[in-house]
């Protein structure tokens, strides 16, 4: 008997009104969609609909929650100060944020990217730095100049962490499109990769079936270690 493809959900952007209607629109970049596909997933993009997270949650066999040029509310950290470059997106985050929850219930697989990968800490008890550049002293280039499809700099990947055994290799050259970045991960969670100036790029919770962030973007596959990556998502998917 043929196995089926698993169904991979993938979170959406929330865009402004715009055009001659002038309604709110939901976007996603076709890479992200692209990426589950080549590996071996069906993508499906999640409306922001909080009462349904439940029964996708029950339907879906993986979760992909994806980036954006927005960040985490602060105070759901922990942290009463908000610097001024912070801009939030409650609806999505909302959103996000249950449906992680559901499907972290049901130890289904999980593959956050670059903001998806903060809110995923920040799920599981983690803190983050609300700007490098203020943050870090001595901090490389993290939101590149160059093409997203392109390198903007490496990060060493923690041995014997899964990322480290699906990649098989200590380095990846890595996109980097983010102002802010992991301060501390959570009871139990493993940062499974690092920049050279120390700021922590990658998450896993080793309690989970598959459970996983990156700061950087694998969908536009980089790094042969990025195409490793979603292929390994999908296929814990697919078990």
């Amino acid at each position: 008997m043929t196995q089926q493809a698993p169904l991979i959900g993938l979170t959406l952007d929330a865009d402004a009104p715009s055009g001659l209607a002038q309604s709110p629109r939901y976007s996603i970049r076709e890479n992200y969609c692209g990426a589950i596909a080549d590996a071996g997933g069906i993508p499906v993009c999640l409306p922001h609909n909080v009462t349904q997270v439940g029964s996708l949650a029950d339907r879906l066999d993986g979760l992909v929650v994806t980036g954006g040029a927005f960040d985490i509310d602060p105070s759901l950290y922990g942290d009463n100060t908000r610097h001024a470059t912070v801009a939030t997106k409650a609806g999505r985050t909302a959103f996000e944020w249950a449906i992680t929850q559901a499907m972290l219930e049901r130890d289904k697989p999980i593959l956050g990217i670059c903001g998806g990968e903060q809110l995923l800490n920040v799920m599981l008890g983690g803190t983050l730095i609300q700007h490098i550049e203020d943050a870090v002293d001595g901090h490389i280039l993290h939101e590149q100049p160059n093409p997203r499809d392109t390198a903007g700099h490496a990060v060493t990947l923690t041995k014997e962490s899964r990322l480290h055994r699906i990649c098989g290799t200590d380095r990846l050259m890595v996109n980097s499109a983010h102002h802010q970045a992991v301060r501390s991960v959570g009871p139990g969670v493993i940062a499974n990769a690092i920049a050279d100036d120390g700021v922590i790029e990658g998450l896993e919770d080793p309690r989970k079936r598959f459970c996983i962030g990156v700061q950087w973007h694998p969908e536009f596959v980089v790094d042969p270690g990025d195409a490793k990556l979603m292929s390994a998502f999908v296929a814990a998917a697919r078990r």
